[in-house]
């Protein structure tokens, strides 16, 4: 049988012709009004456009490709350039070679080898502008950073990707100084290499597809594109593995950007560099993220099947809306899993591999249904999709699992997300669908943590789902009218508001305020216990021959300030080293504190306690005083270990506020307390002003056990935050928002019940002390009248007593 191929009329051709010269006209016009002062984004992406549309007209019209791909290079002798030729010339001198690969392949009309070197072009653009605002973050200059970082890619926008606005909020951030340097330069370091490396595996991944399907073009410029990411992670890399590691793993891309170009077998290339690249993660998660990615890995894991069992039936697509949303799951699922699988490969390395053919498996299933050929039955994704379930699960650290709240609203997202689609499609029916499924999750997830530690939330939002007719009315409502499109967005951007606040609020943070006054309160407490210990000790140095001994008391007293201040700095430096652990070590310290409160809280009560400490030190004082050797240096430790001891009880309850609400607001609370601290012993030492010291240590009594309640309460929210304590809110009590930001006062059972019992600890300690101090007062006074009973009365008195009886 003979195939006869038939071509393309001529007129045809010249129509095409015609097209691609009026492309080449309009990109030659736009270049032109570009160039006289053209940003680095428009410069860029001038460049882009014109090798894009050189691809597009090498088909037909070689020549008309050339004269794109000349545009391009003419490029770069506009303003904007000459940062990236001054700056980055290795990137620059790579972009100078890619284009001109671009042109000899333009004018041997070969589309692969155009398709390759327009990708490298791109790909030198975007390493060069990567480092080009890491440089200026460096140097200061927030300005060319900001023009430059806007030069980038971003990985797939699904709502468990990054939102890739870590970079944007950083410079931002230091704009207004709230970062520093360092910070905001690992911010934006964290989101380019997170980016890059979801845009490399997703490229390594479609290689693979491209070969497969015989696409000459798409397997060279994934390729190259591959080939390119991977020169953006080179630095990172180079650290973790080496520079052995990095030239192979260099030159294995090399070869696979050749093997495509030559029409090579590409697997043994592929395969060596999933090896290298195995565990290899240039921007590591914080634990949070960790957390945060499993949760979203495991929930959307489920949602696929849950999606395709709905879209198919009997071997039939009944619904495409409904694979459209297993997709998206999907892929929600799988960059999930490349976030975490050079984690898991440290766990399983084989274990690993097993779970990405198991991915790659159900990829081939959703697929079927998508390409209507073969569709899998729901039964075998179920299958596919629990096997994934129970060998993650198993795989996973134990933390991992724990329930996300995070997670939960992303899902909430989502699927809010599809009901739009679905009503824009004007498939009503889904909309809802989509709906009752977003409502569900909230009120099987966040909806008992709104309740408990944001009840003013509840309201607006549940009114917004369902049939709410205020300024914006319910989207139960909406879609049951069927209403158009916008007035739906309208409504879900207002329910948006309320659970992006809800979100926030149940995050666990108190007022600033009272995080400040709670810091006051604190440092004035253990103050004014030192002030009043240096008083009774100094009070008989008023002699004019005594005087000079208090001299080295107060040197040990300043020394102890000196030592509480570095104690802080350790501690914060040693929380810092830890702050990856975010609110699992706040919880930990919170709870370190509250023990430590609790035992000087009860101390306190006891006067025994209070007597027997300031006799101690008095004791001490006199024997100093009356001996002569080391008198100085003793003295000064008696004032030293006087002061110490309450500065570094302060500096330990003071990590738990720095933890919760951040250091600047903790020490605005800490100055104000020290501020009249130093004014009460301005008054006491140079006026010698006689103040109510024992009321003042009552009422600050008082204050310290309203703290050590607002401690424990906010730190059972955070154990719930983190799930190592259950929450059960008490739904028929609501309480105002204040009492929790202000008191850590929630409507929870663990929460009141804790609080109750620190409460009764507090005032049992008092009733306690109170009752063993009337206890030894009756015991001392039984045995003073014993004493008296027992010892002999004078003679004269035993002589006149037998007197009278005669």
């Amino acid at each position: 049988m003979i195939f006869r191929v038939r071509t393309a009329p001529k007129w045809s051709r010249a129509a095409l012709t015609i097209i691609c010269s009026l492309f080449a006209l309009f990109a030659a016009v736009t270049l032109t009004v570009q160039a006289a002062d053209s940003t680095p984004v428009q410069g860029t992406e001038a460049m882009h456009n014109a090798l894009f549309q050189a691809q597009m007209a090498l088909t037909n019209d070689p020549t008309t490709a050339a004269t794109n791909i000349q545009q391009a290079i003419d490029v770069q002798g506009d303003s904007w350039f000459d940062t990236v030729r001054t700056q980055t010339p290795a990137s620059a001198a790579q972009l100078q070679s890619a284009l001109e690969a671009a042109l000899e392949a333009a004018q041997s009309n070969n589309g692969a080898a155009l398709a390759a070197a327009r990708t490298h072009a791109w790909t030198a653009l975007l390493d060069s502008a990567q480092q080009i605002v890491q440089q200026a973050v460096a140097d200061g200059d927030i300005k060319l950073a900001r023009s430059w970082l806007l030069v980038r890619e971003f990985r797939q926008a699904t709502r468990f990707s990054r939102p890739n606005a870590d970079a944007t909020l950083a410079l931002a951030a230091l704009e207004r100084s709230e970062i520093t340097t360092a910070q905001a330069a690992e911010a934006i370091r964290a989101d380019l290499y997170d980016t890059y490396q979801a845009r490399l595996t997703e490229a390594l991944r479609n290689i693979s597809a491209a070969d497969a399907q015989g696409f000459a073009l798409r397997r060279a410029e994934h390729a190259a594109a591959a080939q390119g990411y991977f020169a953006i992670l080179e630095p990172a890399y180079r650290a973790q593995r080496g520079a052995e590691a990095t030239d192979a793993l260099t030159n294995s891309f090399a070869q696979l950007d050749a093997a495509s170009l030559a029409g090579d077998d590409l697997a043994p290339s592929l395969a060596t560099i999933d090896d290298a690249l195995s565990g290899f993660r240039a921007a590591p998660l914080l634990p949070a993220e960790q957390v945060q990615r499993a949760a979203q890995l495991l929930r959307y894991l489920k949602l696929v099947a849950v999606e395709y069992g709905r879209g198919v039936n009997s071997g039939e697509v009944t619904s495409d809306l409904e694979i459209r949303e297993a997709v998206t799951f999907l892929d929600g699922a799988r960059a999930a899993f490349d976030d975490l699988s050079d984690l898991l490969t440290e766990q399983d390395a084989a274990q690993t591999q097993q779970l990405k053919a198991l991915f790659e498996q159900l990829t081939q299933q959703i697929n079927s249904a998508v390409q209507r050929s073969n569709v899998a039955e729901p039964t075998l994704v179920d299958e596919t999709v629990a096997t994934l379930e129970s060998d993650l699960q198993a795989l996973m650290p134990a933390e991992w699992q724990r329930r996300d709240n995070a997670a939960d609203f992303d899902v909430i997202g989502a699927s809010l997300d599809n009901m739009e689609q679905a009503a824009a499609s004007g498939d009503y029916a889904l909309a809802e669908s989509a709906r009752v499924d977003a409502y569900a999750i909230l009120e099987s997830g966040p909806e008992a943590r709104i309740q408990a530690f944001a009840p003013q939330f509840k309201l607006p939002i549940e009114e917004l789902f369902w049939y709410g007719q205020n300024e914006e009315p319910g989207l139960a409502y909406l879609i049951e009218q069927q209403a158009p499109i916008s007035a739906i967005k309208a409504s879900r951007d207002a329910l948006d508001t309320q659970l992006k606040a809800a979100q926030n609020a149940v995050s666990g943070s108190s007022s600033p305020l009272a995080i400040a006054t709670n810091a006051f309160i604190i440092v004035f407490r253990e103050g004014l216990e030192a002030v009043l210990i240096l008083a009774s000790l100094m009070a008989s140095f008023k002699a004019v021959s005594q005087r000079n001994l208090r001299r080295p008391m107060w040197w040990g007293v300043a020394a102890a300030g000196l030592a509480s201040v570095l104690t802080w700095a350790l501690a914060q430096g040693v929380l810092t080293s830890l702050a990856r652990y975010g609110e699992r070590l706040e919880a930990i310290v919170s709870l370190v504190a509250i023990g430590v409160l609790l035992l000087i809280t009860n101390w306190f009560f006891h006067q025994n306690y209070w007597t027997d400490h300031i006799a101690g030190l008095h004791s001490k004082k006199r024997g100093l005083v009356g001996g002569s050797a080391g008198q100085w240096l003793g003295l000064a430790m008696l004032g030293f270990t006087s002061v110490y001891r309450e500065g570094f009880e302060t500096v330990l309850f003071l990590q738990a506020l720095v933890l919760e609400a951040g250091i600047s607001i903790v020490i605005l609370g800490v100055l104000a307390g020290l501020g009249v601290t130093m004014l009460i012993g301005l008054v006491l030492f140079r006026m010698h002003v006689r103040l109510p010291y024992k009321k003042m240590l009552i009422v600050t009594g008082v204050f310290i056990g309203l703290v050590l309640l607002t401690m424990v309460g906010n730190t059972v929210h955070i154990l719930q935050l983190v799930g190592w304590l259950p929450l059960h809110p008490i739904r028929w009590l609501t309480l105002p928002y204040w009492l929790g930001l202000w008191f850590g006062v929630y409507s929870t059972w663990e929460g009141l019940s804790l609080q109750f019992v620190a409460a009764a600890f507090v005032i049992g300690s008092y009733y306690l002390a109170e009752h063993l101090q009337k206890k030894a007062q009756r015991q001392r006074v039984q045995h003073a009248s014993a004493q008296r009973k027992a010892e002999p009365a004078p003679s004269g008195v035993r002589l006149k007593r037998v007197s009278s009886r005669m």
